[in-house]
């Protein structure tokens, strides 16, 4: 009954507002209808002492856990936004850290659209060593039931291009089914190398020092004949048959085979779907674009590291009981007995990596 008296108020806005039917008649509905609720709220009110206690106590534990989890959300999200990395820091990485580029795709999870987030330089500055390709990618739902295939990904750039940093935001709807994480890396490579693709022809042209504008990138039958793909089960045959055109690994012997022995170990790589890009015979207008077209499918081959923040949040040490109280404990405690983002978006352990910050708020 009280929300039915909520949305009785709500109406009567309408009414005024959106209908432009005047106040008279707003007030009138509201008399009239509030009434009638209040008379109802008020009989209802008389069971309290008899055991209508129980569902008001279970909607105000329930709403103080909704509550404690959007405040301690909303903090985070803040944080991350207040102390994003600027572009200027981008712009001199290799100067000032001499960060090591090692083969594969570094993918970051970010919940910032816009902006490097402080996970990235936490991580660099305690080990100044990265991936040849990095991408920040941020899941949005939008709100819509689907999301297009064509439509899902925005891909933009960061910084210039030989610093191979790209930006991706995967747009899902609110019924979009999670797809496992082989399709996912297929995808955002053909992604990421229609948008390469699209800018060598002009459509970007120039060297672009600060993010660019992202682009809706829509899969072609004139792209599918540039990047194609061959299936394989394993890696021993992956190696022995591969197609021309493709790109040798940059790992040592004892890795790979440290690697396909760990593979054959662990049931859960039996049945994962590998699938290697080459580039076809087509000729291309800008030679720097086919090369970094090879760059990105060497890294593909090479594997890819899914690089998440693991944040510890914090009240600072003068901060008001009540506030202690809901962010070192309640908070803390719904964050550990929650799924973590790596589950649900079925990451594979083997392609984790976790860094890990404290926030104090």
């Amino acid at each position: 009954m009280g929300v039915t008296f909520v949305m009785t108020l709500l109406m009567s806005l309408v009414v005024s507002l959106a209908w432009h039917k005047g106040v008279p008649l707003a007030l009138l509905c509201l008399l009239f209808f509030g009434f009638i609720e209040v008379v109802f709220i008020s009989s209802s009110c008389t069971k309290i002492p008899e055991g209508g206690w129980f569902p008001l106590m279970l909607a105000a534990v329930l709403m103080f856990i909704m509550y404690v989890w959007h405040y301690g959300s909303r903090k985070k999200y803040l944080h991350d936004q207040h102390n994003k990395v600027p572009m200027k820091w981008i712009l001199t990485l290799g100067s000032s850290l001499e960060v090591v580029r090692v083969p594969g795709i570094g993918l970051i999870y970010t919940e910032l659209a816009s902006g490097v987030p402080a996970t990235f330089s936490h991580f660099l500055t305690n080990l100044p060593t990265f991936y040849q390709v990095v991408v920040f990618a941020c899941v949005k739902t939008v709100p819509v039931p689907c999301v297009p295939a064509k439509e899902r990904y925005l891909i933009g750039r960061i910084g210039p291009k030989s610093y191979r940093m790209y930006r991706c935001i995967i747009r899902n709807g609110y019924n979009d089914v999670h797809i496992n994480e082989d399709d996912f890396e297929n995808d955002l490579v053909v992604s990421i190398a229609e948008f390469i693709q699209l800018e060598a022809e002009g459509s970007e042209a120039h060297e672009g020092h600060m993010d660019g504008r992202l682009a809706v990138v829509k899969s072609s039958d004139n792209f599918g004949k540039i990047l194609l793909a061959s299936n394989s089960s394993n890696n021993a045959e992956s190696s022995c048959s591969r197609p021309p055109g493709t790109v040798n690994s940059g790992k040592s012997a004892a890795l790979q085979r440290l690697k396909s022995r760990y593979e054959q170990e662990s049931p859960q790589f039996s049945h994962r779907r590998r699938i290697h890009f080459h580039l076809s015979d087509a000729r291309y207008k800008d030679s720097r674009g086919r090369e970094e077209l090879m760059e990105l499918l060497e890294a593909k081959h090479e594997g890819v590291a899914y690089v998440m923040g693991h944040s510890h949040i914090k009240a600072k040490w003068n901060a008001s009981f009540l506030k202690r109280f809901v962010v070192n404990v309640a908070f803390s405690f719904l964050r550990k007995n929650c799924r973590s983002p790596s589950v649900v978006l079925n990451i594979p352990r083997t392609c984790l990596i976790e860094v890990g910050m404290n926030y104090w708020l």
